[in-house]
């Protein structure tokens, strides 16, 4: 796959030219399984490529997009790094060839993960998504805006996280979801099965976090 770094000025109407822009050079396949991992990237870490190449492998992806928010709305823009430099953090970690680094949400304008897939869904009608996430992230789910439509929009995989597993089986979005679960075996299948699906994976695992990145960069008075 031929990449190009995405694009980091975006066009006021959407279209296909736009849209591959945004997604570093082209446009995915129709038929293709796609996985997307969204999230600030800031900056980008190598736990972040640990599940990534996980779920490449084992649910039998075509590609995974690293979707880089334009903002987290559950942050403080002052947090946040600018767009290009978190862009930057992730093309200087991600060199696999079915890995894409994107701006697809800038260009859609949409900050919300409801709001993206649905737009996704509506753009590229003929490619299943998958969205890929760690446990961290299943506990507070249910925080985000229409979080029970993301389980409705898309196939969930949740990627095991030191110390956040257990709680998260727990969580309010699983406990709501609980009869939809896949059994980890049968994670193969995930992408085959009508929403609402998700699964839990385990798997090798890294305490790494973005927030420690920025905490350790501050006290050496270096930036990220």
């Amino acid at each position: 796959m031929l990449r190009f770094p995405p694009s980091l000025q975006f066009d006021k109407l959407t279209c296909r030219r736009s849209l591959a822009r945004a997604l570093g050079g082209r446009l995915p396949h129709k038929g293709s399984t796609v996985g997307l991992l969204g999230g600030s990237f800031n900056p980008a870490h190598s736990a972040h490529d640990l599940i990534t190449r996980q779920a490449l492998t084992r649910l039998d992806l075509d590609e995974v997009w690293w979707m880089v928010s334009p903002q987290n709305p559950l942050k403080s823009p002052a947090e946040m790094a600018p767009l290009a430099a978190r862009v930057d953090s992730a093309l200087v970690l991600q060199q696999h060839p079915r890995i894409r680094i994107t701006t697809i949400e800038s260009q859609l304008g949409s900050v919300y993960t409801a709001d993206t897939l649905r737009k996704l869904a509506k753009i590229f009608p003929g490619v299943r998504f998958v969205w890929l996430m760690g446990a961290d992230n299943l506990l507070q789910i249910s925080h985000w805006r229409d979080w029970k439509d993301i389980f409705q929009l898309v196939s969930i995989a949740v990627f095991a996280r030191p110390g956040y597993s257990l709680p998260a089986a727990s969580a309010k979005a699983a406990q709501y979801f609980a009869h939809t679960q896949l059994p980890e075996r049968k994670f193969r299948q995930l992408s085959k099965v009508p929403t609402p699906v998700w699964t839990l994976i385990h798997g090798r695992q890294s305490r790494l976090s973005s927030t420690q990145i920025r905490q350790k960069a501050k006290v050496s008075g270096k930036t990220c």
